[in-house]
């Protein structure tokens, strides 16, 4: 394994579903928020649908109040939303969605001391054909993911796999941001990139049973680089205004291959 290796927090049977309880509570966000998203909606009153399920729940908005140096506060709401050339990080706000915006919409739990972390985008009204294949490669590109995992394979094999199949449709892998281990906290170790880079051999490491993972490929319609928004360092966007899209589940390694812990089963 790479360094992070004995960083990496094993989970037992019961931690997982502990974590699954969390990652349902995501997926009802998610869903919630999803069948509000339509034009003239603002992403302010997609955070408040947030808000609430999760208060209602006695779970704990992973996201509100955390803190980062780029950026001038703490992260002020429940949910991210980050609107076409936002790719993660977007705060919620008056801005109204208009017909043919697409909406990264990121949400986090601690539910029973356990955390749950995915993330969708969503189209609103009717999008573009360019739009609507940035999003199928990049929730295909998760499923790929998913379905590669196995216990004793080393993650690069699947971050090559991801890769590929995101550049050969003509798109972007964003390198700044990557996924993450889950547990009690947000961020766990290992880090875990959608994409391999050679010159960091210490950053591959291998998969075994009881590993927790948010794994969250970000893609570009355009060139891959991003960068802070000046206005709030929060929001990250593409350098060249490119539409952006992003998946995250999280998934637990298992004997066998994985299972999904925020899909709502």
């Amino acid at each position: 394994m790479g360094s992070s290796a004995s960083k990496i927090v094993i989970k037992s049977p019961r931690e997982v579903e502990l974590m699954r309880a969390a990652g349902r509570l995501v997926y009802e966000v998610l869903c919630a928020i999803e069948a509000r998203v339509r034009p003239g909606v603002t992403t302010a009153e997609l955070d408040e649908i947030a808000e609430q399920m999760i208060r209602d729940t006695g779970a704990v908005a992973l996201f509100k109040g955390v803190e980062n140096p780029q950026a001038r506060f703490p992260f002020p709401a429940s949910i991210c939303s980050s609107v076409n050339e936002e790719v993660v990080h977007g705060i919620p706000s008056d801005q109204r969605l208009v017909e043919g915006d697409i909406v990264s919409i990121d949400c986090g739990v601690r539910l029973n001391g356990y955390c749950g972390d995915a993330a969708r985008t969503i189209a609103v009204g009717r999008v573009d054909r360019n739009a609507l294949a940035l999003m199928d490669t990049t929730r295909e590109a998760l499923e790929i993911a998913i379905r590669e995992i196995r216990p004793h394979i080393r993650w690069s094999k699947i971050a090559r796999q991801m890769q590929k199949y995101i550049e050969s449709r003509g798109f972007g892998v964003v390198r700044e941001f990557v996924g993450h281990g889950i547990g009690r906290e947000m961020h766990e170790e290992p880090k875990i990139p959608n994409y391999v880079e050679r010159s960091k051999p210490e950053a591959d490491f291998e998969l075994v049973p009881g590993m927790t993972l948010a794994i969250e490929p970000m893609v570009t319609a355009g060139k891959p680089g991003v960068k802070f928004r000046d206005a709030d360092g929060w929001s990250v966007i593409t350098k060249d205004r490119s539409l952006a899209a992003h998946f995250e589940h999280d998934v637990a390694v298992t004997e066998t291959g994985a299972t999904v812990l925020s899909d709502g089963s």
